[in-house]
């Protein structure tokens, strides 16, 4: 496959690059600057610029049979990285005809914001990634793609387990957490499988 990923400078997006690449896909990524990631392989084209510039997100999007972002708020980043984004990347794929849309969310976001007393806790005390995310969303709702929305609830470092559990009906419960590295599986699979178009799963351990 041909995978456009947007985010993956990030915890998340490392592990989903090198699983990408291991796989034997071609991938295509945007970064704030060149040396953002130090993998370096021949199936992988990096184009340095920043989301305002509407030709260069069309054109790392362009030919690509998924394009998948697992971007996320960093500290002392901006708070609307997800929600700003997006409002590049769905024109982008709009205008170059591609259609399948993975974005990363969060457990708790839009009309799960309400689904535990931890999960209202959780979104007053990171409210703005909280409405990002919920923004995020909407967006990607709206975008005619054939879109799906990633939604673990707290991620960690630690090893790959290979035995998350993925669903759009499941509830995680307080203490439910999901590797970085179990993420970025499931998103590969998910992209491969064409698995969950048009919904929203959970995902966790």
């Amino acid at each position: 496959m041909r995978l456009a990923i947007f985010g993956a400078s990030g915890a998340t997006g490392r592990h989903l690059l090198q699983l990408a690449l291991d796989a034997g896909h071609t991938v295509t990524v945007l970064l704030r600057s060149a040396d953002s990631v130090s993998i370096r392989h021949p199936a992988l084209t990096a184009v340095v610029g920043q989301f305002d510039q509407l030709a260069t997100v069309a054109s790392v999007v362009q030919g690509a049979d998924a394009v998948i972002s697992v971007l996320g708020a960093r500290k002392g980043g901006a708070q609307t990285i997800c929600s700003d984004a997006m409002r590049s990347i769905v024109p982008a794929m709009q205008a170059k005809g591609v259609r399948r849309l993975i974005a990363l969310s969060a457990y708790g976001a839009a009309e799960t914001r309400d689904a535990s007393w931890f999960i209202r806790f959780v979104r007053m005390v990171i409210a703005d990634k909280m409405r990002d995310k919920d923004q995020m969303e909407a967006l990607v709702r709206a975008s005619g793609t054939d879109w799906t929305l990633v939604r673990p609830p707290a991620l960690t470092n630690g090893e790959a387990s290979g035995r998350y559990r993925s669903g759009t009906g499941l509830r995680p419960g307080i203490t439910a957490r999901l590797p970085r590295a179990d993420l970025a599986a499931f998103i590969l699979h998910t992209a491969e499988s064409g698995a969950f178009i048009g919904q929203a799963p959970v995902v966790f351990t």
